[in-house]
């Protein structure tokens, strides 16, 4: 299901909130070396940002479309996008995923978990070591992170909030 939070994060933000949300998600993530975060856009890219104030890293987010101005070699990959209904392509210019870096993934939301995967491939793609995942929200009840571990993706995951269910207009944080 669709879990509209445009008040906070998709759409209007609370910049003192992000930088609470960050200041957390660094915390959580903050002895695993961590040099690089991919995020996707648009969505993700607040979030993403305070994360990477927090800890002192770059913020690299993995683009819709391509821009003239991005030249050279690309990481691309395609997820489904839950609000469009459609796949969308993902891609990042080479030259900001490198070999050997810690790349933490921060995005919105843990769903079906196709959107961290996709980013996931772009980091192992890239020879770099995906080293966990952080969310604002996961909607633990749509199997994301089974997903990922299906993927092969087993790492670390930290959400901010867990919601188990949303039925009827009722929604259910663990």
């Amino acid at each position: 299901g669709i879990l509209k939070i445009d008040s906070i994060l998709n759409h209007q933000l609370y910049p003192d909130l992000m930088r609470q949300m960050g200041e957390e998600l660094a915390a959580r993530f903050a002895n695993f070396g961590i040099q690089r975060i991919l995020t996707a856009e648009i969505s993700g890219i607040a979030p993403a940002l305070m994360t990477g104030v927090a800890l002192g890293v770059p913020v690299v987010y993995a683009r819709k479309t391509k821009p003239i101005t991005m030249s050279g070699p690309v990481y691309l990959e395609t997820a489904p996008s839950h609000t469009k209904g459609v796949e969308v392509g993902l891609l990042v210019a080479a030259e900001f995923l490198k070999a050997g870096e810690r790349v933490l993934i921060v995005d919105d939301f843990l769903a079906s978990g196709k959107t961290l995967a996709a980013l996931g491939r772009m980091v192992i793609s890239a020879k770099a070591e995906f080293v966990g995942a952080g969310v604002v929200v996961e909607k633990s009840f749509e199997g994301g992170r089974s997903y990922m571990l299906k993927q092969g993706f087993d790492v670390p995951m930290e959400a901010l909030v867990t919601i188990t269910s949303m039925d009827d207009g009722k929604i259910v944080i663990a």
